[in-house]
């Protein structure tokens, strides 16, 4: 499965209106993938618009691109966003795709997505302890993807739903308390180039 996330900087006050036009955007006839989430941030770099959609091929997802790229208007927000920053991604090689919230029964309201770097070689690495350590992890709260950039320095990206901040903050604790996260020796292939944002769903978002 592969992934675009994008993030739009949006004046203030503007992100209802965004969301109605991404909305519209990828339901055009000429659109491929799906719409995943569509949130705001709420913590972390405020006034960002974030959009996750899905695609079942590299080359859907490098079609929707181009149709982007080339558009006078991209996500429908052309003349009001600042900037727009879109990141192609694939994901963790052993992972059931993403599904909305109405088929896959994740929900939030509160979702955190993280971003780490990885060091040259570590990729494999990383996706293997993942693959061990994730399951007794997502007893505690589901991870909705995790994946890893597909152009740009080596990193990857994790998305985790939860019921409020302070169970967010409540379960990472219990998780290190227990021993079950992070994967052991996981750290060890980090760069310092991490970065955490707290979103919460906008209405036209099917992961609530």
């Amino acid at each position: 499965m592969y992934y675009e996330l994008a993030t739009l900087t949006l004046p203030f006050g503007t992100t209802a209106q965004a969301a109605q036009n991404v909305l519209a955007y990828t339901s055009d006839t000429a659109a491929s993938g799906e719409l995943l989430g569509c949130w705001y941030s709420d913590i972390g770099q405020l006034n960002q618009l974030l959009v996750l959609r899905g695609f079942d091929s590299l080359a859907a997802l490098e079609a929707e691109q181009q149709r982007t790229r080339l558009s006078a208007d991209p996500y429908g927000c052309g003349s009001l966003a600042s900037s727009i920053d879109r990141q192609a991604y694939q994901a963790f090689t052993w992972m059931a795709p993403l599904r909305p919230s109405s088929e896959s029964g994740i929900s939030g309201p509160v979702y955190e997505i993280r971003t780490y770097g990885i060091k040259t070689g570590g990729l494999q690495h990383t996706m293997d302890l993942w693959q061990e350590y994730l399951p007794p992890r997502s007893t505690l709260s589901p991870c909705l993807v995790a994946m890893f950039a597909l152009q740009g320095p080596l990193r990857f990206t994790n998305i985790w739903a939860y019921a409020s901040v302070d169970e967010r903050s409540r379960i990472r604790g219990e998780a290190v308390a227990a021993g079950i996260w992070p994967p052991k020796g996981g750290p060890a292939w980090l760069t310092t180039d991490m970065h955490s944002t707290i979103a919460l769903p906008t209405v036209v978002s099917p992961l609530k």
